[in-house]
């Protein structure tokens, strides 16, 4: 699949800080590389987002990415999610988390990334485009780092 003319971003986030930083802000800036309409929304299902802080486990998260890609075919969805809040085991773990978490810190983030890039990628099945789903892990709280 070929970028077309302002293709539609989704940004799949975990709190409402990440929601309001990329409706007000990073949209903008999305909008000046080429996409059309950005929107964030919240990973997860409303009563998982409320009991965990926003974050919610793998299973979850993935269903709400393979809805969206499988619902509109021209749609690109990535994530801002912080590593440190992924859960690495049991039912909820997030692909490669636990992986990462015995690895040098400047490649943790990368290694989930790539894992969940790759389980999506493996649910789809080989006539997805993986270009469409570009997920992004922050290493330390979204929080921590600006003021909205």
């Amino acid at each position: 699949m070929s970028i077309h003319t302002s293709p539609r971003l989704l940004v799949l986030v975990e709190g409402m800080t990440e929601y309001n930083f990329v409706n007000a802000i990073l949209r903008a800036h999305l909008y000046s590389l080429g996409f059309g309409p950005v929107n964030a929304r919240l990973l997860g299902p409303r009563q998982e987002r409320s009991r965990r802080g926003g974050i919610c486990g793998w299973h979850s998260a993935r269903f709400g990415i393979v809805r969206h890609l499988k619902e509109d075919r021209t749609c690109f969805i990535s994530t801002m999610v912080d590593y440190y809040g992924l859960p690495s085991s049991g039912h909820k773990a997030w692909p490669g988390r636990a992986a990462a978490s015995s690895i040098d810190f400047k490649r943790k983030a990368g290694v989930v990334e790539h894992a969940t890039l790759n389980d999506v990628q493996n649910t789809l099945g080989s006539r997805f485009d993986p270009i469409r789903f570009l997920p992004f892990v922050m290493m330390h709280e979204f929080e921590a780092h600006c003021e909205l």
